[in-house]
């Protein structure tokens, strides 16, 4: 009934670590292109911490929280961990934490270039680096996971007058989109 050892109380076994299966560090994660643009924002967002630290310590607060939250993603995605909140659409949280940080560089980037101190221009400089880097990391989630994902989504509510298709023909190089006919 009640074995020498409990579950938690016995040796861990050999192999793979018993009970951290789940974090577990994909190296080809790491390596790949998402990869390394979390790896390339995190030591953006840093280098701006620093900078701010040593020039203008109220913007300091804002490259801080982008790092933490970038360095949450970076671990979850790396670890494969994100796929336990199955509920959560990780796509639209990742679109929405590189939109949210454009807007924030942006603005700090610009007021701290104001101060004219030397490591204020030089996080300035990093900033606009670093919102281009967040700018293409949102193309790409939006390219790859939140257009697909709308192209398969069922439009079983949407009725046939009201679809829009793409026009076909000559039509369809200018562009556009047509409506069937009522």
């Amino acid at each position: 009934m009640f074995n020498a050892w409990s579950r938690r109380d016995r040796p861990p076994e050999e192999g793979a670590a018993a009970g951290l299966e789940g974090f577990a560090v994909d190296k080809t994660f790491l390596s790949s292109l998402k990869g390394i643009l979390l790896e390339t924002e995190l030591a953006l967002t840093f280098i701006i911490f620093i900078c701010f630290t040593a020039s203008i310590s109220a913007y300091m607060a804002a490259a801080l929280l982008e790092f933490f939250i970038t360095l949450a993603f970076l671990f979850l995605y790396a670890t494969q961990y994100y796929q336990r909140f199955d509920r959560l659409n990780w796509p639209c949280l990742d679109f929405l934490r590189c939109v949210s940080a454009i807007i924030i560089f942006l603005v700090v980037s610009f007021a701290a270039v104001t101060s004219r101190d030397g490591a204020a221009i030089a996080a300035f400089v990093f900033g606009i680096i670093l919102v281009s880097v967040f700018a293409y990391d949102a193309f790409k989630i939006y390219r790859t996971e939140m257009v697909p994902r709308a192209a398969q989504a069922p439009q079983q509510d949407i009725p046939e007058h009201l679809m829009c298709r793409p026009r076909a023909g000559p039509q369809a190089l200018r562009g556009g989109w047509q409506t069937p006919p009522p």
